[in-house]
């Protein structure tokens, strides 16, 4: 990852994979996935329709804490030619270090940059702007092990943290509306925004072009968009010439 990397807005297809499948989860749970297919095949499509980065989420591994489709997410990062960022299970430097060597661009690191704050730096030492440290909010606090456990910990108070121990950007997800395609809310992206002077990265609740428009005026330097891309709410073209 450039230090230039989201020097101009980005909107980021996601191709989340669960049991090999892509899926979008409503706020985060499992049980409420709908699937869209082969993980390859919907790379692709984004591609060919013009993303410049893909994000890649292995959900599985999110929720078990250790990689779980890493056959398919490989796949994807084989069959395309633009940058990838990846999040779901990687837990140790190691793990990152692998993935980054493979040829996945930027490591997403939540749980584990939560349970060691070292680890960013660490990998950071090896990998100069290759770690986008996640932070995934829930009723304004910081929530790990797939969305499942609080942290008490202030995303902007974290984010500042983070950008100290070498973060390239930072994945905000807002878990409230996450997968509803009721919209966004802006205020967290803005707190986040002020608080660090590295990329911040909206991803939750686009359900129109007008949510983009929104995330772009809060001051997110890239959004990453999902179930609205996936039911057709509007086309990557469309959300492109927000760009």
């Amino acid at each position: 990852m450039s230090e230039n990397a989201f020097a101009e807005f980005e909107v980021v297809p996601a191709v989340d994979v669960q049991d090999g499948d892509v899926v979008q989860l409503v706020q985060g749970e499992r049980g409420t996935e709908k699937t869209y297919g082969d993980p390859v095949e919907a790379a692709r499509r984004w591609v060919d329709a013009g993303a410049r980065t893909l994000h890649l989420v292995d959900l599985d591994g999110a929720f078990e804490g250790e990689r779980a489709n890493a056959e398919a997410i490989d796949a994807v990062v084989d069959a395309v030619d633009v940058p990838t960022q990846l999040g779901g299970g990687i837990r140790t430097a190691a793990d990152a270090t692998d993935l980054l060597e493979a040829g996945v661009d930027r490591v997403i690191l939540g749980t584990a940059a939560v349970e060691n704050p070292d680890i960013v730096a660490e990998i950071s030492a090896e990998h100069p702007d290759s770690v986008v440290v996640s932070l995934d909010a829930k009723d304004g606090e910081v929530v790990v092990e797939g969305w499942t456990e609080g942290t008490g910990l202030d995303p902007a108070e974290a984010a500042s943290r983070y950008e100290e121990l070498g973060a390239a950007a930072i994945l905000f997800t807002d878990v409230d509306v996450e997968g509803r395609l009721e919209g966004v809310q802006t205020d967290p992206v803005e707190r986040l925004v002020a608080a660090t002077e590295i990329p911040v990265v909206a991803s939750g609740g686009v359900a129109t072009l007008a949510d983009i428009d929104a995330l772009r005026e809060a001051g997110a330097a890239a959004v990453v968009v999902g179930s609205a891309l996936y039911e057709g709410k509007f086309t990557l073209e469309e959300a492109q010439e927000r760009e």
